[in-house]
């Protein structure tokens, strides 16, 4: 990967680059891509710190069904420098605007560019459970679309985190038909006679109590502890992890956000524009549910929107002059 190190762009001295892609997963590989062979001057910011990191597979992307996503992400830094796209491993850590944007990198210096696309993703933030972080993207799974063809039929548990998890256990019951809810925080009560009866319906076993810690024998999972000292036989958990948006940057620009039962997300319009003359968004920076593929393309559209959006407003100057 071509490495900027004065983060100066030769073709411009004044190290102005067309745009700046803060997040180097997905999403903003996607639309470096595009954007270098729009022959627009790219540099992508990239910390390092992709949300399937913990996964030693990704699937359900065509063509790319199972490969790492290490790897994938090796192969997108390795297509965006054949269009002479810079990357620079470094946080942005604050953004400005006066026209232009100025966006501060943890190392010291300090990149501009006419627009900004923002693909910071969001983080996990895992129940505090001994065990669970230890074994996320090995045996405890968080989505079924990912995982659940490779842990099929095993014995599934389902963590409960809000009377939500209620439709994790339902759907995860399309994978297995050995499925129990772990009642873990939530209250029997707080289930509805609706929700029970879909359980039942679904063969979901219903287990009240708190958890206390996952079984972990050889290396592999083997069980749910209760607090109460009971243990419940099961070779993958699923849990919900807490949703945590990385909209530092969007909140400085003052972007205007949407609460969501996942978190607050920017306001966007179809590819990705957010209230912030300039700025566009794309992959978990956008939503929760986003995955690999939905941020490649994503991406795409943000990025094609702000070549459009580039091309245009250079034949308005001209015009106006």
């Amino acid at each position: 990967m071509t490495q900027n190190t004065n983060l100066k762009d030769p073709k411009d001295p004044s190290g102005r680059y067309d745009v700046v892609v803060v997040g180097g997963g997905a999403a903003g590989l996607s639309a470096a891509l595009v954007l270098g062979r729009s022959r627009l001057r790219t540099l992508v910011v990239d910390a390092g710190e992709p949300r399937n990191a913990p996964s030693d597979h990704m699937q359900g992307y065509l063509t790319r069904d199972g490969m790492s996503p290490a790897e994938f992400l090796a192969l997108g830094r390795e297509e965006i420098a054949r269009y002479g796209v810079d990357l620079v491993r470094d946080r942005a850590v604050d953004v400005s605007s006066d026209g232009d944007f100025a966006v501060e990198l943890g190392g010291g210096d300090t990149v501009h560019a006419r627009r900004l696309i923002v693909t910071t993703g969001l983080r996990d933030e895992l129940p505090a459970v001994p065990g669970v972080a230890e074994r996320y993207g090995r045996d405890v799974l968080h989505c079924p679309f990912c995982h659940g063809w490779e842990v099929r039929d095993e014995r599934f548990g389902v963590l409960a985190s809000s009377p939500l998890s209620v439709h994790q256990a339902l759907m995860v019951s399309g994978w297995s038909d050995d499925v129990t809810l772990f009642l873990h925080t939530v209250a029997e009560r707080e289930l509805s006679d609706d929700d029970l009866r879909r359980l039942a319906a679904a063969g979901v076993k219903v287990v009240p109590g708190e958890v206390a810690a996952l079984r972990v024998e050889d290396d592999r999972l083997t069980g749910v502890r209760l607090a109460d000292g009971t243990a419940h036989d099961r070779t993958v958990v699923f849990v919900a992890p807490k949703a945590v948006p990385q909209t530092g940057l969007m909140e400085r620009l003052g972007a205007e956000l949407q609460e969501t039962p996942f978190g607050a997300y920017p306001v966007v319009d179809p590819t990705g524009r957010t209230s912030v003359p300039g700025v566009w968004t794309a992959g978990n920076a956008m939503g929760f549910a986003e995955q690999v593929v939905h941020a490649a393309s994503g991406g795409y559209r943000a990025a094609s929107a702000v070549v459009g959006d580039l091309i245009m407003s250079a034949l308005d100057a001209a015009l106006a002059e």
